[in-house]
């Protein structure tokens, strides 16, 4: 079998069984907003938004960088 499609299975497993074992739905509560939803999801947007978060401030310091080598 091929390597990659073994470890793409396993990882698959890995997130099902997550998802599984973290399906309890829980309140979420900011200022005067309550929102429920499955903790994994939660978990989910929580990953997506950090990363979103990085490549941006990434992404802009390698701009100013290259806006600061082009001023010399």
């Amino acid at each position: 079998m091929n390597p990659k499609l073994i470890f793409s299975l396993s990882l698959a497993g890995l997130a099902i069984l997550f998802i599984i074992q973290n399906a309890v739905v829980v309140d979420i509560r900011f200022l005067f907003w309550t929102l429920s939803m499955s903790r994994a999801l939660l978990m989910f947007f929580l990953l997506a938004i950090g990363m979103i978060v990085g490549w941006s401030l990434h992404s802009l310091k390698n701009h100013q960088k290259d806006q600061g080598n082009d001023e010399s």
